[in-house]
This record gives C-alpha cells, sequence and structure tokens, in this order.
C-alpha cells in the first residue's frame, strides 16, 4: 500500500515566525514554550525549523525557555508506565546515573525541547528532575540558581520568569501541560511529599512541595474566561499566549478553593 500524502497544512520556519508574530509575539520577549509537533501539520525541517522559528519570533534580544523535565530520575517503586518489578527497585536505585544537565535527556515533553537542549548554546538549569533550558540574550540568569530540594518554587526559573515579566505560548498543547500554575502550589498550603532520586553520591530522598497538574486544565478554562489570553492558530495548532504573572496569580487563588472543595465531597 502506498502511503497517503499529508495533509497539511506545510508549516515552515518562516511561516511559522510569521504567524507567531501576528499573535503578538514581540522581538525581545521571554517566552517559556509547551509545544507539540504533531499538532502543528507537516513541518518542512521538523523540529529543528521549529525552533529555528521561535528563535526568529523572538529576535536576537529574546530568550526562549522549554522544561526539560527528567522525570525517569525517580524511584522506580512509583513507576507503573509501565511498572518494573519489586525486586529490581533496590538495583535500579543503586545503578541509576546521576543528573547531568549536558547528558541526561528531557523525558515525557515532546521533541521540540529536547531540540532545544541540544541546541549550541542552550542552557539548562541544575534541578535533577525538573529542568529547564533556555537560549537567547537571558538564557544564563533565567536557569541559574535552581535549588535542587524545589522542583517548581521559588528557587526555580519559573520564579525568574514571572519577575522577568515573561509569557508562556502553549503551542498545540492544553493547559495540563502549564508548568506556570505549578509556581502557585508553593504558595498555598500544599502538603510535602519525599522524593528519592540518583545524588551525586548514590540515591537520595528529599522532601519536596508535593505537585500535581491534576485540573489544570479546569483551571486553564476558568482562566481563559476571566483573563486576558491571546488565542490564535500557527499551522494546524491551536495556540494560547498570556503572562506567566497572570497565571500563577490565578491558580493561587483557583487551586485552594477547588481543590479543597474536592476534599470535602
Amino acid at each position: 500500500m502506498s502511503t497517503p500524502p499529508p495533509t497539511g497544512p506545510l508549516v515552515t520556519r518562516d511561516t511559522l515566525a510569521a504567524e507567531l508574530r501576528a499573535l503578538g509575539v514581540e522581538p525581545g520577549e521571554i517566552l517559556l514554550v509547551h509545544s507539540s509537533l504533531s499538532s502543528l501539520g507537516w513541518v518542512c525541517g521538523g523540529s529543528v525549523a521549529v525552533v529555528r522559528g521561535l528563535l526568529d519570533a523572538v529576535g536576537p534580544d529574546g530568550t526562549l525557555v522549554v522544561p526539560s523535565q527528567s522525570g525517569d530520575l525517580s524511584d522506580p517503586a512509583l513507576w507503573h508506565r509501565p511498572p518494573v518489578p519489586a525486586d529490581w527497585w533496590e538495583r535500579i536505585r543503586a545503578a541509576m546515573p546521576a543528573y547531568d544537565p549536558l547528558i541526561t535527556p528531557s523525558r515525557g515533553v515532546g521533541v521540540i525541547p529536547e531540540t532545544v537542549r541540544t541546541w549550541p548554546g542552550a542552557l539548562r538549569s541544575a534541578h535533577p528532575q525538573t529542568s529547564f533550558a533556555a537560549l537567547g540574550a537571558r538564557a544564563a540568569e533565567l536557569v541559574e540558581g535552581h535549588a535542587p530540594d524545589c522542583r517548581l518554587g521559588e528557587h526555580s526559573p519559573l520564579a525568574r520568569l514571572e519577575k522577568a515579566g515573561a509569557r508562556v505560548l502553549l503551542l498545540g498543547t492544553g493547559y495540563d501541560t502549564c508548568t506556570a500554575f505549578h509556581l502557585a502550589e508553593y504558595r498555598i498550603a500544599a502538603p510535602l511529599v519525599d522524593v528519592g532520586r540518583p545524588g551525586p553520591g548514590g540515591w537520595e530522598v528529599v522532601t519536596e512541595v508535593s505537585i500535581d497538574s491534576y485540573r489544570f486544565d479546569e483551571l486553564g478554562h476558568d482562566f481563559e474566561r476571566d483573563r486576558d489570553v491571546v488565542r490564535g492558530t500557527v499551522g494546524a495548532a491551536d495556540v494560547r499566549l498570556f503572562p506567566v504573572a497572570d497565571a500563577v496569580a490565578y491558580a493561587q487563588r483557583w487551586l485552594p478553593l477547588h481543590r479543597s472543595r474536592e476534599e470535602e465531597c
């Protein structure tokens, strides 16, 4: 059987940059991008073209930031996609390589962030599970100082992005991917959890704020209803553009109300 031709639209580096600018992306700004390559259509040049288009849109004075998380550096006892036998857990903990920002691949965030992570000149933050990678004029100041016991809180790039006036770009993804909402979890009464991971001296356990993207899609729906969110399309992808600070402030009010209601039911 012959392979059917692509249905399009045809997306190129130039069309992507032009459509982002038409939506209001400005030269010199900082974008925190959550992305889905497959949502865009037929992309000439794949993820490389997308990254070049994003960099074109923000220009030489702008900065591109993406999540470059490595959630597989975690306790095998918690794995379920797929699970591993319990009698493997201790051996996995002992053998798991520690995080190295230069070589540890990202996982679960898509091919575009991994392309950014490996781009010449990219910088990556130090947290072994929830790092961010950045390219551009302000990359260093945004990713430095990511504390090893602060996944997505005040000592992570999210707080720096908020302070710097960055905007979130959801490029073909939903609000369930919006890491900015997690910063709000550090500013409300959230439970603490023990988090296991490989460290430089062997397996370690740190106490962290519990983070959970459950109901982020509902949170995003209400946020978009109540706040000024730019909506449009790039290629075939639905796109949303909004300030990090607005998303964090809204989530900080929304989460205690709605999560506490659910606990009472």
